[in-house]
């Protein structure tokens, strides 16, 4: 990969990063959550998943999902529904009635967190989208298409991670002041909420019509 388009690609790399969705909801939280330590788990997961995307978009099977009605349609409504789940699964931890209960029913084992955030970022058809519509810019036909990858992984993925541990540390500051089961109770229901949106918004998401 040339430099100048190395450069182009980690800029891109920040907005696509920097860019809200369900994996900075995750994020965050998982930081208010269970701190950003243990965050860390989620954030390797989500990682985990943006390869998968990655590998997708460059063996050219995100084009044929793309240019595949049913299977488009099968990868977005799984998607959609993982997150309406997680969503609903967090919504309804904040009705317990004392801090202990919340804590013991929202707790994650680190597989799970792990689990959940690779499934967060695998099964994004928008993510899916987006990957086929920006890496064919910065990919060179006359150049091998996995030393490329390579360097587009190597490059994405710390930018991804330094802004998801970002989201995470910023909502882990807030833990202190999240202490009581009142407080508990809304921030499962915020995040439950906006993860069940996203989840939501994803069955709107149109393919790209092939030419």
């Amino acid at each position: 990969m040339d430099w100048h388009t190395w450069v182009a690609f980690f800029v891109a790399s920040w907005v696509i990063a920097v860019s809200p969705g369900s994996g900075a909801v995750l994020s965050m939280s998982h930081g208010l959550s269970y701190g950003v330590r243990r965050a860390a788990v989620t954030i390797c997961g989500l990682e985990l998943g943006l390869l998968v995307l990655l590998v997708i978009a460059g063996a050219g099977v995100g084009s044929l999902l793309i240019a595949s009605a049913p299977a488009f349609l099968v990868v977005k409504v799984l998607g959609a529904c993982y997150l309406i789940y997680l969503g609903w699964s967090q919504w309804r931890a904040g009705s317990a009635g004392t801090l202990g209960g919340d804590l013991q029913q929202q707790y994650m084992a680190p597989r799970q967190r792990l689990a959940t955030g690779l499934l967060t970022n695998a099964t994004n058809p928008k993510g899916i989208l987006f990957m086929v519509a920006v890496l064919p810019q910065f990919i060179n036909p006359e150049r091998p298409l996995w030393s490329q990858l390579l360097v587009m992984a190597a490059t994405m993925v710390p930018v991804d991670m330094l802004v998801m541990g970002g989201y995470a540390a910023s909502a882990s500051a807030l833990r202190r002041v999240m202490q009581n089961a009142g407080a508990m109770r809304a921030q499962n229901r915020v995040f439950g909420g906006l993860l069940m949106m996203v989840g939501a918004g994803l069955f709107f998401i149109k393919r790209t019509q092939p030419q």
